[in-house]
């Protein structure tokens, strides 16, 4: 699970790559366990927040961008 100061190092560029492998993981995940081949069900949980903590902070880092 990636911490905020770790995202907040980030580029841009770099969160989005982390946005798009997360999803792909999520998309992967969703169909496991509908297969009913999903172990681990709270990765699942983790996958989401991770999703959003990601888009938070390229929210913000755009905003920043804006107003400089």
């Amino acid at each position: 699970m990636a911490k905020a100061e770790e995202l907040r190092a980030k580029s841009i560029d770099q969160l989005q790559e982390d946005l798009v492998a997360l999803k792909k993981e999520q998309f992967n995940m969703r169909f496991q366990r509908a297969s009913g081949q999903l172990e681990n069900t709270a990765r699942v949980r983790q996958v989401r927040r991770d999703i959003a903590r990601i888009k938070t902070v390229m929210g913000a880092k755009r905003g920043e961008a804006k107003n400089a």
